[in-house]
This record gives C-alpha cells, structure tokens and sequence, in this order.
C-alpha cells in the first residue's frame, strides 16, 4: 500500500532537496535569447534615448510663444531650421523662432514643445503660423526619459519576453548572459506500451506521455532528450537510468510507478539512490514518486496521461524554473462554479473546467484520457479536506495556458 503525503509536504521535500540548486549560466545572442532565463541583471550603460527627440511630425516651439493663439488669432513664428533624421543639430530656437522636426528626429535646443503640422500653416519659406496652444513638454521624449546609466532595466531570474529583446537591443547588448537550460531525461515505461507511429491493436497504447512530457518540458524553459520505451524489467530500466544520469540534470520516468509486481520505477531509483516520496494525496496522480540519484532529482510520473500532466505541473514544472533561478508565472482568474460537484475524499483534487458565459464548468475526467484536458481552458484544486464545492462557489481558476 503507498504510503501518501499531502501536496504541501511533497512540495516541501522537493524544496528542501532541491530548491537551493542553481544551473550555471552562459552568453548567447540576443537573437537566440527569447524565452531563456536572464543569470544577471541587465543595467543601463547609456541614456535611452540619447538625445531630446519628437514623437510627431510638425514645428519645435517654446510653448510660451503660442499660448495665446486661437483659429481667429494665430500667431506666427520666424522658421529658423530644419531637423533631419540620423544628424544632429546645429542651430537652437529662442522665442519668436520654431524649426521643423520630423517624428522621432532630434529637437534642436531651446525647444520645450512640438506642434503638430496639422495645427500650422506655412505662410513662407520663412514663416510659420499657428493657430492651438501647446502645454511645455507636449510631443516629446527627452534625453534619459526610457533609462540612465546605472538604472536597473532588466533583473537577473525574468525570463526574456519579445519587448526585453528590444530593450536588450536598444542598449547595444548582442551578447545576453542566461541560464543553461535545464536537460531532462524521458523515459516511458511498460510492456504495453508503442510508438506513436505504429499501429495498435487489443492491449497495446501510444506512448502519449512521451511527446506530452517532451513539450512540457521544453516550454518550462528545459531540453528534453528522449530516452526511449523501455520494457517493465527492472534491469532494462537500471540500464536505461545510469545511461541517461551522465547527460541529465533531472530525470522523468513514465510508468511503472503503482504497487503492481510488475511496476519496477520504484525499487530502481532505490537502489541507484534514494526514494522521498512514493504516493501523494492528489487526484490525479495519487502513485508519483520521487527521489534522488546521483544528486540529481528523478520524478517516477503515473503512466496514465492526465495523472503524468497534473503532477508534472504541480511537481515537476516548479522545479524545473527553479534549477533556471526563477518561477513560473500562472494567469488566473475567480469564477463561480455552475454546477454542483462532489469530490473524492481525502485527496486534493485538480478539476479542469470550460470556461463559459462567466462560469467555469467542471469536466468528469478519468486518468487516462488526455482529450479531458486539451479541451479544457484551466483548472481549479479542492483542498483534500472538503467534500466538493456548490453551485455558485467562487473558484479560482489557473489557466492552462501550456
């Protein structure tokens, strides 16, 4: 019989374990940077931008020569320059004086507004009218305003997202100091069990946790290196094991995790190491396992799809950002139930549900039909301690975005 531990204490152990573990870092280019895991904070070396710059086409002003004209009293000012994209300029403007900037080239200096060319008239080569007052600062950026040297712009533990490579870009860094990406062993166990390209017949199932647990871990940021189908014997998974250990940083084996003689995970991770945890309080997923070898964690993942998904989720995936020193970010939201549901006593339950019409409805799921979850827009957890929820009941929902 397994002897289970709450969520909260196999969360504990893992933590205990593992979570002071930290992979070291490396420098790629910032075109191959997206989605990886900054090991240093990123600080400003210059300002951003450099020079005062307009943010739209039209006449660099001191407002306080305009502020008094109107459509029937406008006022005219001596054009005295024009800015041009890529040079910097020569000339500055004082009051009774306006020159032409194009968006986003460098106003001149003494400029402390810009005036749109829809609100001017040109009435020469020389002379310009305008016919709205402008407020000082109106239409520009200045020197500094995005960053200064010295300003923290980027923390060390984010992972890069498409605006950060902008930022990166803009200050010039081509080279961008990362974590290494965490590599993971898959192995699937089970007598029963093919590849995903061979036909089945009576008895025989697609090895679904393998490309399953592959995409998982490589959107959570690591490099999965799949290790094959390997028989339910205990010497073929040893063999398997102890040639994966040399190339992985964390191992997951699929199947082979229940009380059945033949489910040999178990007593191969004990002898090649150390068992933790055989068996947690949680639907799905109640026979994952999971210890050490080699200094190195192993999970023993359910063989049943939907159990390997959740406990990959609750278990695996947390780490798997901590060993890249940061954490994994969930979009949630509070719905109310829309209808009644009672749960399995005693264990902590993850219960996807169909978002719709404002109300998160719960999906039956059984352990091995993944479909049950792709269809699914998130998942909320009833604690182990209650019965069910109600109708009505506020819920919060973690969305499944992965």
């Amino acid at each position: 019989m397994l002897k289970t531990k709450p969520v909260t204490e196999v969360t504990r152990i893992i933590t205990e374990r593992f979570g002071a573990y930290r992979l070291k870092s490396e420098r790629i280019p910032l075109e191959d940077a997206l989605g990886r895991v900054l090991s240093e904070d990123i600080l400003a070396s210059a300002f951003i931008p450099n020079f005062n710059r307009a943010t739209v086409d039209g006449y660099a002003v001191k407002a306080a020569d305009i502020s008094l004209c109107s459509q029937e009293t406008p006022v005219t000012l001596k054009l005295v320059g024009r800015s041009h994209m890529g040079t910097s300029n020569t000339f500055s403007i004082t009051h009774g004086e306006c020159a032409y900037v194009p968006t986003g080239g460098e106003v001149p200096d003494g400029t402390d507004a810009m005036v749109m060319i829809e609100d001017t008239q040109m009435q020469s080569e020389e002379a310009i009218s305008f016919f709205v007052p402008y407020r000082a600062g109106l239409n520009l950026i200045y020197r500094g305003e995005d960053t200064q040297p010295g300003n923290l712009i980027i923390p060390a533990g984010k992972r890069l997202k498409v605006a950060d490579t902008g930022t990166l870009a803009a200050m010039g860094i081509t080279q961008v100091p990362v974590m290494l990406r965490p590599r993971v062993a898959i192995i699937s166990t089970g007598d029963e069990i093919v590849p995903v390209d061979q036909p089945i017949s009576a008895g025989l199932i697609r090895d679904v946790n393998a490309p399953m647990l592959s995409n998982a871990v490589s959107v959570n940021g690591g490099r999965p290196n799949f290790y094959g189908i390997v028989k339910d014997h205990p010497d073929a998974i040893t063999a398997t094991v102890e040639a994966a250990l040399p190339e992985a940083d964390m191992l997951l084996i699929s199947g082979g995790t229940s009380m059945d003689t033949r489910d040999a995970v178990t007593s191969v991770i004990a002898a090649l190491g150390e068992v933790y945890v055989h068996g947690i309080t949680v639907k799905p997923g109640k026979p994952t396992i999971f210890g050490a070898i080699q200094d190195k964690p192993v999970f023993g993942l359910p063989g049943n799809p939907v159990s390997a998904y959740f406990t990959f989720r609750l278990f695996v995936r947390p780490l798997l950002h901590s060993l890249q020193g940061t954490q994994p970010v969930d979009r949630q939201i509070t719905l109310p139930l829309a209808r009644d549901l009672v749960t399995n006593h005693g264990r902590e339950e993850c219960v996807p549900v169909i978002i719709k019409d404002g109300l998160a409805h719960p999906i039956i799921i059984k352990s091995g039909l993944i479909t049950t979850v792709s269809c699914a827009d998130g998942y909320f957890r009833i604690p182990r301690d209650l019965p069910g929820r109600n109708q009505g009941d506020l819920v919060e929902i973690t969305f499944l975005d992965q």
